[in-house]
């Protein structure tokens, strides 16, 4: 028997899905979830709908208002079409690119919202097949189309899918056209939803977009005489079964690079992600294949990406000639530093460059660009608020590079989202400058650190799901707002912000002044006297609770790093245990 009796509200959404306008199969499910004697599935399917937020959508895949399924991703795209026709009414024709990825239900998802754009009279540019989320970007802005769609849950585990939303630019929807379409998929009744739309409004895309979208990769280049004496690096690449499989060893060919090894296993193009958990290049569980494969090839770099081919995981041989994983964080500071010191190498540094992190992502990057003349901007998590630096700098200076610590990074502006093609790309560029000056990446990575300071950093989520999970998250939000740790690791407590209210406040000195952004976020960060930076927020995509935790030292020389790493690993274990972690 049930221990609980199932909400009124919860019957009630359940029985119009019984009686309303939705397919045979859907209703059967729903009448196996009413006559169940556990009615924990009902609930969490039923317990809200699935909200389109300004990242689109992305939930677990089933019936229900709070699933993935034809109905909420046909709500999300009537309610973008209405939008679209709104915004653009002048235009003769509203055009939009649809991408998908290896999800189960991707294409089916991008089928039915290409039916839905074309019976709002808007044409579509449906990918031929899956393609990375980088792509459709470039897409949007090569083809001029006022929005685009891909049906992607990234990195998440295969139950889930989900909705990434562009603009015309190629960035996701910022506001106020988020907030504006939001107001719009709201109205969205299942019965005002135009399935089936006329199918000479579909045009297919194709080998000729992937050219295109190829020639502007290779591009990133700033070494291609070096990559001519290193095109024999020996690299493994793995998509972990998703999209990255045909493009990135395709532009890492254009690139100059002769010497890739994949990993069969996970070539294999597939939604259930057979070899592994979780398809997420951050887990070492991910990279564990093709380190198994660069240490029978004796290879010299491993690069992965994950299923929509936006995040770059990348491996490296230590001193002792052992394989370790590259967090986020050094990732972007190997890129950038690359960047720039490479273009003030080529004169190419006029003073109006620029590049731009995300405010959880390492102080270290601050560092490296102030100390070589070179602007850098401060932006909320999510390459979407990258893209508006870049927007609204268009003409005027010169973006470079930017990343976030989440494994993102966008070397060029052609595409307005990560994008782990170009990434892979230019990090084997990278990997081929190291080797030429007699150094490893492992090195040049000390390097960095011997030059602008030692920083160890370390995410820590903490998974809450269903409705109970995200009250108890809302609750630790507010107990960290109302009641902030005195001090972490033994140093006091300097500055708290918090992006809600948009207020930095300092400790010592009791002053308040504001933070210099847009809009609020639901971010609190905590900084001490000796450099500890903590960034606590809610997961916009996920049931999670982020903590992320950043830490200093010095280190004068390359003999040091391990004592180093060693003495931070200690200080970030005794921060996560003064937050409670």
């Amino acid at each position: 028997m049930r221990t609980t009796e199932t909400p009124a509200t919860i019957l009630q959404k359940a029985n119009e899905w019984l009686t309303g306008n939705y397919d045979a199969k859907s209703k059967e499910e729903i009448r196996l979830l009413l006559n169940s004697e556990d009615n924990t599935a009902l609930i969490d399917a039923f317990y809200r709908d699935l909200e389109f937020g300004t990242g689109g959508l992305r939930g677990i895949m089933g019936v229900g208002t709070n699933r993935m399924n034809i109905y909420t991703v046909g709500a999300a795209t009537q309610g973008l079409s209405n939008y679209l026709n709104i915004a653009f009414a002048s235009l003769p024709q509203i055009g939009v690119a649809i991408g998908y990825d290896c999800r189960n239900n991707s294409r089916l998802f991008a089928e039915t919202a290409a039916g839905i754009f074309a019976a709002n009279g808007i044409k579509v540019y449906l990918f031929e097949d899956l393609r990375p989320t980088p792509e459709i970007s470039f897409a949007i802005r090569k083809l001029g189309l006022q929005s685009g769609i891909i049906l992607t849950a990234s990195h998440n585990p295969k139950e889930y899918n989900g909705y990434k939303a562009y603009w015309d630019d190629g960035s996701q929807i910022v506001e106020p056209h988020d907030v504006n379409i939001i107001n719009e998929v709201l109205k969205v009744k299942v019965d005002d939803i135009k399935f089936n739309g006329p199918k000479e409004n579909i045009t297919i895309l194709g080998a000729e977009m992937d050219n295109e979208f190829l020639q502007k990769v290779v591009s990133v280049s700033l070494s291609p005489d070096i990559i001519k004496r290193q095109k024999d690096l020996k690299i493994v690449y793995t998509p972990i079964h998703g999209t990255g499989v045909k493009l990135i060893p395709m532009a890492l060919g254009r690139m100059g690079f002769t010497n890739v090894i994949h990993v069969p296993e996970q070539d294999v193009v597939s939604g259930d992600f057979p070899t592994v958990i979780s398809p997420n290049p951050e887990e070492p569980a991910a990279m564990k294949l093709a380190i198994e494969k660069a240490i029978a090839m004796n290879a010299d770099l491993v690069m992965a990406s994950d299923p929509d081919a936006d995040r770059l995981g990348i491996a490296i041989k230590n001193d002792k000639g052992e394989f370790i994983l590259v967090n986020g964080n050094q990732t972007v500071l190997i890129f950038l530093n690359y960047i720039i010191s490479k273009r003030k190498e080529l004169g190419l540094l006029t003073g109006k460059e620029y590049v731009v992190k995300t405010i959880v992502t390492s102080e270290l990057v601050a560092e490296i660009a102030s100390r070589n003349g070179v602007e850098y901007y401060d932006c909320y998590t999510g390459f979407k608020y990258i893209a508006e630096v870049i927007r609204e700098n268009e003409g005027i200076k010169q973006y470079i590079g930017g990343g976030e610590e989440s494994f993102g990074f966008m070397p060029s502006d052609f595409v307005r989202d990560k994008d782990a093609v170009s990434s892979c790309a230019l990090m084997a560029e990278i990997a081929a400058c190291a080797k030429d000056e007699g150094r490893s990446l492992f090195e040049m990575l000390q390097d960095i650190y011997m030059t602008y300071g030692y920083s160890k950093e370390k995410m820590k989520y903490v998974v809450r799901k269903g409705k109970t999970g995200a009250e108890e998250i809302e609750q630790m939000m507010v107990n960290f707002r109302n009641k902030p740790p005195k001090q972490l690791a033994g140093s006091l407590l300097s500055v708290v912000k918090d992006y809600e209210s948009l207020t930095e406040k300092s400790l010592l000195s009791g002053t308040e002044k504001p933070i210099d952004q847009k809009i609020t976020a639901n971010v609190l960060q905590f900084f001490t006297v000796d450099g500890t930076k903590v960034s606590v927020r809610p997961s916009g995509t996920e049931p999670k609770i982020k903590f992320y935790i950043e830490v200093k030292d010095q280190m004068t020389s390359r003999d040091q790093y391990d004592a180093v790493e060693a003495k931070t690993n200690l200080k970030i274990d005794q921060v996560m245990t003064d937050l409670g972690l």
